[in-house]
């Protein structure tokens, strides 16, 4: 049986998602507490999209395969379902800088990946004096000089829509860089907190942060409007685009198919996308 997990997380003290000997990750940390909690000798769990050190979790996604008697065994003598038995145990597991929010059985079909039609994330900087909190220091970037958001907006715009992104990624062999962005787009929040979210089917490696990189120079007045789109038009990666901290971005929510359409999903993500389809 195939078990979907959401769960967040604060990323400030983990060397990001993925297992890495020797470090503290957060992969390492939930596949340790679902080991112990399933009683079995180790487990591996699929995440619909790895964060980087220091970047936090709201709505992140993973899936585990066991079986049956496994999951009912673990719940004990708990009075609830086995699933929400889980969550309840990992939560007295896990420490406390990571949290899972729910668990329950899906198709064999689903994959926290493959099967995800987009992520959603945002990226908060405190821009004004006023928006600078020290509460929330580990998880909004506090600029020096207050950004122009109208500017950003505009130039947000010409980077909606199916694009190679290779000016805005950090280059992985095999990898795609073709990217479609639905939503790009700044924000004020009641306490002057300046928010971008942006939701597309997926990012490659340091996307969101380099995105996040070249409209700050925009809104502060470094760059012209024009500056994003003439980068995303070189596709070459380049040092000018700062890629920003991690410390503001946070995935905030994984969306999928009705589970009847889980397997088509599967075919269409996993293929791998050409060049042909920019047109």
């Amino acid at each position: 049986m195939r078990i979907r997990i959401d769960l967040a997380y604060d990323g400030s003290d983990f060397h990001g998602w993925a297992v890495q000997p020797g470090l503290r990750t957060v992969q390492g940390e939930v596949q340790q507490a679902l080991a112990l909690a399933l009683r079995v000798p180790e487990v591996w769990v699929t995440c619909a999209g790895r964060t980087d050190t220091g970047v936090h979790a709201r709505g992140q996604v993973i899936h585990v395969d066991t079986d049956p008697e496994t999951l009912e065994r673990s719940a004990g003598r708990s009075a609830l379902p086995p699933a929400q038995a889980l969550v309840r145990k990992l939560n007295g597991i896990l420490p406390a800088d990571v949290r899972v929010q729910a668990a329950r059985e899906v198709p064999d079909e689903f994959d926290a990946r493959f099967s995800a039609l987009w992520r959603r994330y945002a990226y908060r900087v405190a821009d004004r004096p006023t928006a600078y909190d020290p509460l929330t220091r580990h998880h909004v970037l506090h600029w020096p000089r207050e950004l122009d958001l109208a500017a950003m907006n505009t130039a947000a715009a010409d980077l909606l829509g199916l694009h190679d992104f290779t000016s805005f990624c950090k280059a992985r062999e095999g990898a795609t860089s073709i990217r479609r962005v639905e939503r790009l787009h700044w924000d004020r929040d009641a306490s002057g907190t300046a928010t971008m979210t942006v939701l597309a089917d997926a990012f490659c490696h340091s996307m969101v942060r380099a995105l996040v990189g070249c409209l700050l120079a925009i809104g502060e007045g470094r760059k012209p409007v024009a500056w994003a789109a003439e980068m995303l038009e070189r596709a070459e990666r380049s040092s000018d685009i700062h890629i920003a901290s991690p410390r503001g971005l946070t995935l905030e929510e994984v969306g999928y198919p009705p589970d009847t359409d889980l397997a088509g999903r599967l075919l269409i993500t996993k293929a791998r996308r050409q060049e042909s389809e920019l047109g």
